[in-house]
């Protein structure tokens, strides 16, 4: 599995999203508190535009979730999952920090 570097990890402010690509993928990257990090796509399959890096992070019971910008459908930062439609999940990525570093892969 190969990583790729995303960014200093002090660069994502706390519980908000950007945007990086990964081998020509949209990823939305996520800081989520001080120091934990999630990636799924960034492309919002109900409407096709690239948003949910710009999506409001927080939590639907015990998951953590980033809400749509544009229809509000909440996704689950760990798998991808559409919460109010299991068939319009989007694909996750392993995401790390390592030495201050935000790291992601497929």
């Amino acid at each position: 599995m190969e990583w790729t570097l995303v960014c200093p990890l002090n660069e994502i402010v706390p519980d908000t999203g950007v945007c990086a690509l990964l081998a020509g993928a949209q990823v939305a990257v996520f800081r989520v508190g001080s120091e934990d990090v999630f990636a799924i796509g960034n492309v919002d399959p109900h409407s096709g535009a690239a948003v949910l890096s710009r999506g409001l992070v927080g939590s639907i019971g015990n998951r953590i979730v980033v809400a749509s910008p544009l229809y509000k459908q909440h996704f689950d930062l760990r798998s991808g999952e559409c919460i109010e439609s299991s068939t319009h999940a989007v694909g996750s990525y392993r995401a790390r920090v390592v030495n201050g570093q935000v790291w992601i892969a497929p």
